[in-house]
């Protein structure tokens, strides 16, 4: 069983980041070389499956976010093309680790990477994109820039092991899920785009702006993605719709419907998400009541809401091309379906 999201209120194009992309693609065409570089490995496993994850495709928004970043900020250089990758390995690392993790077996439609390889290799290749990440870092040479992706890096990882302590939690609030998604999403979105303010060397006020406007992008891309789970087509969302069920996780469509159900209700997310004690028919049945109590369009109303916010912090910007592209990217991430 599977719902459509709400129809966006939008003009009849859907919003897409394809300007975006070709306002940075000679940016972006030099961040994939550096990427398909710094992947090599004299031990063949290493690029043989990150290179399996890089081939299956992929929005690649973080690192659009920081060359868009960078060129709203009218930066000339090319120091952003390596923070962009490093962005990039970042976010590929925490993928590795996230499916071993969550025992997923797609990844953007294909096998993942555990599920052809195994979990011990991507563990450890995960952990060489992070290396890889971290001497980006450094040959940049800026002690603002390696401070603000290392935190980054270390917030990523508190933000997993939050959500690990989490799963099976009926008792997790709204605040403590905003929290976990703050932290495993949105604060590489944020540095993301503080980087780009950061090597153009703009105004303090600016930068904190572009690092706002990330943190609500990825907020608000995680409220969709949480929403996605119980609302999208499998196909269409290149991943098994109702994996964040089925492994016990608290996202708020769930804590929603359960705050909103009677006692025959609660019983069953008891069940279902604390003890993990599900049948086939239990993924039909909490889609029925996320859309009994409208939680999935309640989770969306909120991810635009988010999306607002975003928007306000790039009012600040020059009214120009590159800002538009990405005025267009939160309309793309909060309207997207997959």
């Amino acid at each position: 069983m599977t719902r459509p999201l709400p129809s966006p209120d939008t003009a009849p194009a859907a919003p897409s980041l394809d300007r975006l992309v070709a306002l940075v693609a000679t940016d972006m065409a030099a961040v994939n070389q550096i990427i398909l570089d710094r992947m090599q490995s004299p031990v063949a496993l290493i690029p043989q499956l990150a290179s399996h994850l890089i081939a299956a495709g992929g929005k690649r928004l973080r690192p659009l976010i920081t060359l868009a970043a960078a060129q709203l900020c009218g930066y000339q250089g090319t120091r952003h093309q390596k923070l962009a990758a490093c962005v990039e390995f970042i976010h590929t690392a925490t993928l590795l680790h996230d499916d071993v993790v969550d025992d997923s077996l797609l990844r953007r439609g294909a096998a993942s990477a555990n599920a052809i390889f195994g979990n011990k290799s991507s563990v450890l290749v995960g952990d060489f994109l992070f290396s890889r990440a971290f001497q980006l870092m450094v040959e940049d040479g800026s002690l603002r820039v390696l401070a603000v992706l290392s935190e980054a890096s270390a917030v990523i990882a508190e933000g997993e092991v939050h959500q690990l302590l989490t799963t099976g939690d009926l008792a997790t609030t709204e605040a403590q899920y905003l929290e976990v998604i703050g932290a495993k999403t949105a604060v590489l979105f944020a540095a993301a785009a503080e980087v780009g303010a950061v090597v153009a060397d703009r105004p303090e006020d600016e930068i904190q702006a572009l690092r706002r406007f990330g943190t609500n992008l990825g907020v608000a891309f995680q409220l969709i993605d949480d929403a996605l789970d119980y609302a999208a087509s499998e196909a269409a969302l290149g991943k098994t719709v109702g994996d964040d069920f089925r492994e016990g996780k608290v996202t708020l469509p769930v804590i929603l419907a359960y705050a909103r159900g009677n006692a025959e209700e609660r019983a069953f997310w008891h069940r279902t998400i604390e003890d993990l004690d599900q049948t086939d028919a239990d993924l039909a049945n909490a889609q029925a009541l996320i859309e009994k109590y409208g939680t999935v369009r309640e989770t969306v109303a909120r991810a635009r809401t988010v999306g607002d916010a975003a928007k306000a912090e790039l009012a600040r910007f020059p009214d120009i091309a590159i800002r538009s592209s990405l005025m267009e990217a939160i309309d793309f991430a909060v309207s997207r379906g997959y």
